[in-house]
């Protein structure tokens, strides 16, 4: 192990690591609150075009992998007159990859919402809107708490296909560093323990909200 290599290529490396971070986070809040609309237009709209539209686009996403829909944003879409720079194309391509998961977790949390108190709100004269804010996305977001970070989990790998399109993310920077050093084992090392860092933290902040979900639901009842 050349540790010397990493006071070298540190701060190029510590630039990836906050880019990732970055794209991740973006990444997945714009897929998540993409999802979240999906999933209430598939639950309010019950013109069979737009739920044959919605069905298509999920299964499309779900079906084809997010090299391919990375690839045509980038390389495909500046023969439609859309051209993006690598971030973008690689912020758009998270977003659109992630949100049909999203939106089935986020459908199977609300079809999760006891009928029993959805009616009892309906009785109580509650307007529709209200009882999708105070009942059913609370109980929504309990139910679907360990899917949600579960999938939050898998974008954080999927960063790395961003490097395809020249995002400098660690992904990106690290094959820098083997490409000019054949450093291989230590850029390994290094995008090895910074994922299972990554994903350890994201797995312990998702248990830590689980527990006050239960607690919230324990007080509620």
């Amino acid at each position: 192990m050349e540790f010397d290599l990493f006071r070298e290529y540190g701060p190029a490396l510590l630039r990836g690591l906050s880019v990732t971070i970055f794209c991740w986070i973006v990444g997945t809040a714009c897929a998540m609150a993409l999802g979240f609309v999906l999933a209430l237009v598939q639950r309010g709209v019950s013109a069979r075009p737009v739920q044959w539209i919605l069905r298509a686009y999920v299964e499309f996403i779900r079906g084809t992998p997010f090299l391919v829909q990375l690839f045509v944003l980038y390389y495909g879409a500046p023969m439609l007159g859309l051209r993006l720079d690598a971030m973008p194309a690689g912020l758009l391509g998270l977003t659109i990859y992630g949100s049909p998961y999203f939106a089935e977790i986020f459908r199977a949390g609300l079809n999760a919402v006891p009928v029993g108190q959805i009616e009892a709100a309906r009785a109580m004269g509650f307007a529709p809107a209200t009882i999708l804010r105070r009942i059913m996305i609370p109980v929504m977001l309990v139910s679907a708490l360990p899917a949600l970070v579960n999938f939050s989990i898998i974008l954080t790998k999927e960063t790395v296909i961003l490097s395809m399109i020249t995002v400098p993310e660690i992904m990106f920077e690290t094959q820098t560093m083997m490409a000019e050093t054949f450093a291989f084992a230590e850029s390994t090392l290094v995008l090895a323990l910074f994922f299972w860092v990554f994903v350890e933290t994201i797995s312990r902040i998702g248990r830590r909200l689980e527990r006050r979900a239960t607690h919230y639901l324990l007080d509620r009842s």
